[in-house]
């Protein structure tokens, strides 16, 4: 009796075989029978999941990326090997397959000709599986082209070379408006006497930033107009990265008599800038007998080197945007909704064809794009140099609050492209993935801010040859620098919110005590209010309690302030009419009354 033809195993599917080894390296070997080989293929990529795994997980997002762009020319070339060596993982699956079918297929374990024809569909099937692995590396080569273009470009100023770079002219003459506004009055740059000009300073490089150390970056809003390269926004951020604070510090545009750093720049613009300090990039830019670096880096250079001496912190690293940019940025991200907490109406704020057009921008939270974002941050005619830097603050909080990298990429060829052109920075590439990754761990919810404006750090006034002008108070402003991070930044709202109500206060003392005005005065001006101590004795005996008088209706404008005096000696203010009294607050020092006294100095 002849017995039955044994069943020959059924044939796997060589493109099957294929499309899985597409999914992950060695799944297709699996498939057709062949566990050895699928260990082989699968075991390098599971390794390097593995210690990529390991390196994400301690790394956030940014320091993801800042390490992305550190080693964009090793991923090109690992996307190059992976499509390589994932192209011969899925031909091997697929011929590897064929070739099991054909030996189960000769039955007697011989291995001849495939009695299998070869299948056009199936081998379609493999043209398209390699067809969309390519497309997938193509689409990595493409950002990580995009990357190299970014990091060979000019927005890094120390790195590679000068070529194409569109850089500032800073002409011995710049202009130091930021919009068409009548009452700014250029001021020109005195012509540097010949005999006086010194040979270049030597270059210095600085060592980049440790990780342990107060770092201080400045951020720059720049615009070019008339001719002249104008840095109207200067905001240093100083980030502590042992505790991850921050705080921010911001220089109204048209302040003066900024003090100048010792060395060869004191000879020619003396101990303190005259000009306003938004023309101090354009008149230093080309003087490198006064500061290191070339023609891309000298004017920041000066600027870093000006500001650190106002504020006595070092200032290691800039990053510049040009308004314009500004504008491209924002819309490359999206737009940026930010939190109006004051509604901005300026009648007079500046159109493209030069007549003033009126601007308004309700409160509460408003989703901008680049142009009302850089609209909002600007606008000034209505408007303080404190709320016009607060704005600032707000608008570059708001970008990295809502900042999120993967949302990014399939923007990255915009966002590239605007950056290129509208971005400089002197920070190390090598140092990127580290910094990034300190701006991931810092609280953005408790940033420390700071603005330097009238009426609290400094006076404005227009009755000055320079135009209008505004005047630090550098002894202040250095020790709101200094106590930056120790001091409770309650306390800094507080001050500015009593110095915006703008209320002028004097300090009577009728007790035997003479030192008690003087020291309450100060108490109360380093809390932010415009007081003094007049010399002249109230009238009448000395009271028990403080006595506070508001004068002349100024209680509706001073509603903060009263409730600060009414709360710090715990007596209730009186209204009082009186036209000869020239201040809007009058302070009774009393028997009873603290002895209240401002901190030192240093």
């Amino acid at each position: 009796m002849q017995n039955p033809q044994e069943a020959r195993p059924r044939a796997r599917s060589p493109f099957t075989a294929a499309f899985l080894s597409l999914i992950f390296p060695g799944l297709g070997h699996a498939y057709a029978g062949a566990p050895t080989r699928a260990l082989l293929f699968a075991t390098p990529p599971i390794l390097l999941i593995a210690l990529t795994g390991g390196i994400v997980i301690r790394m956030g997002q940014f320091q993801l990326l800042g390490a992305f762009l550190q080693l964009v020319g090793a991923i090109f070339a690992f996307n190059l090997i992976a499509l390589v060596y994932r192209l011969i993982a899925i031909v091997d699956a697929y011929r590897v397959t064929e070739y099991l079918n054909a030996y189960a297929a000769s039955g007697d374990g011989r291995l001849g000709k495939a009695r299998m024809p070869k299948n056009p569909l199936s081998l379609a099937g493999l043209a398209a599986v390699i067809l969309v692995m390519g497309s997938a590396h193509v689409v990595v080569a493409r950002y990580d082209l995009l990357a190299q273009d970014a990091l060979g470009s000019c927005i890094f100023v120390d790195e590679g070379s000068d070529a194409g770079c569109d850089t500032a002219d800073a002409s011995p003459t710049p202009v130091d408006t930021g919009e068409v506004n009548p009452t700014d009055t250029p001021t020109d740059a005195p012509t540097p006497d010949p005999s006086l000009a010194g040979t270049p300073v030597p270059s210095v490089d600085i060592p980049p930033w440790d990780g342990k150390e107060r770092l201080n970056i400045l951020l720059i809003g720049s615009d070019e107009q008339r001719g002249g390269h104008n840095t109207d926004t200067m905001i240093v951020v100083s980030v502590d990265p042992v505790t991850k604070q921050v705080a921010m510090f911001s220089l109204p545009r048209d302040t003066v008599d900024v003090p100048v750093p010792p060395g060869p720049a004191q000879r020619v613009w003396g101990r303190d800038y005259g000009q306003k300090i938004n023309s101090f990039f354009a008149n230093n830019r080309r003087r490198s007998d006064l500061w290191p670096g070339n023609d891309r880096t000298r004017g920041y250079n000066a600027l870093k080197s000006i500001l650190g001496e106002l504020y006595d912190l070092k200032i290691r690293y800039f990053v510049e945007v040009n308004f314009d940019g500004f504008k491209k940025l924002v819309d490359a991200v999206g737009g940026v909704t930010i939190n109006v907490q004051v509604p901005v109406s300026d009648d007079e704020f500046p159109g493209t064809d030069g007549r003033t057009q009126r601007l308004y921008i309700p409160s509460g939270l408003q989703h901008m794009d680049g142009d009302q974002a850089l609209r909002y941050a600007r606008s000034r005619h209505t408007s303080t140099d404190f709320d016009r830097g607060a704005r600032q603050q707000r608008v570059l909080l708001s970008l990295r609050q809502q900042m999120d990298p993967q949302a990014l990429i399939p923007k990255l060829p915009d966002l590239v492209a605007a950056l290129k052109s509208t971005v400089r920075t002197d920070i190390p590439v090598s140092q990127l993935d580290e910094l990034l990754g300190l701006a991931s761990q810092v609280d953005t919810a408790n940033i420390r801010s700071y603005v330097f404006a009238p009426p609290l750090y400094s006076y404005d006034t227009c009755a000055d040859a320079r135009g209008c002008i505004v005047v630090p108070n550098i002894a202040r402003i250095k020790q709101a620098v200094k106590n930056a991070f120790s001091a409770d930044p309650r306390d800094e709202a507080l001050r500015q919110s009593l110095a915006g109500e703008g209320g002028h206060l004097w300090v009577l003392n009728g007790t035997s005590d003479s030192t008690r005005g003087p020291a309450l005065s100060a108490y109360l001006e380093y809390h932010g209010l415009a007081a003094s101590a007049p010399r002249g004795r109230p009238k009448g005996s000395v009271p028990s309690d403080t006595v506070i008088t508001v004068y002349n209706g100024a209680e509706e404008k001073l509603a903060a302030t009263i409730a600060y005096l009414e709360k710090t000696f715990d007596v209730q203010v009186k209204t009082k009419t009186d036209p000869t009294i020239p201040v809007d607050v009058v302070i009774t020092v009393g028997r009873n009354t603290p002895n209240l006294q401002a901190p030192p100095s240093s």
